[in-house]
């Protein structure tokens, strides 16, 4: 997918990370942020924290598939941290955001480089994260963030009625 503009990074609600937006309308009543290193146990680390927010925000109907979505974006933010020229190697965030209706994930990684979504098959090992993201999420897509480097790419699900 290309890059958009259109990231739903702006205007959530509670932590330091999800403001109200500057009416002080709480367009995203619930949202979660959490650090990880960019170590190989953090798309784990991020699936069991996913899970547990789903259960206390009573949207398990939705955590297969946040799971899911989750691991495949988190693995790929670690990937693209490997290649930087950095000291210390930057670590990635996990933003979960939901209006009870949809949930938005969004994935901060330090790299500039754009996410490429590869035609690799499912049975594939590696190559296939964006595809499935594509597959499962309602729209998905990346914006950089100049104000504090790298990118986010965020993708959607809506609550099943």
């Amino acid at each position: 997918m290309a890059h958009s503009g259109d990231s739903p990074a702006s205007g959530p609600a509670r932590s330091p990370h999800c403001q109200a937006d500057p009416t002080g309308r709480r367009p995203w009543p619930l949202c979660s942020v959490l650090e990880l290193g960019a170590l190989p146990s953090a798309p784990g680390c991020a699936r069991r924290y996913a899970k547990c927010l789903l259960r206390e925000w009573n949207l398990a109907a939705l955590t297969d598939e946040v799971e899911l979505l989750v691991s495949e974006l988190v693995t790929n933010a670690i990937a693209a941290t490997e290649g930087l020229h950095t000291l210390i190697r930057p670590p990635v965030r996990l933003r979960l955001l939901s209006d009870r209706r949809r949930v938005v994930i969004e994935v901060w990684d330090a790299s500039v480089r754009p996410p490429v979504r590869t035609d690799a098959n499912l049975t594939a090992s590696y190559g296939r994260g964006l595809l499935l993201v594509d597959m499962v999420s309602e729209r998905w897509a990346w914006t950089l963030t100049p104000q504090r480097g790298g990118k986010v790419v965020w993708c959607e699900i809506r609550v099943p009625v």
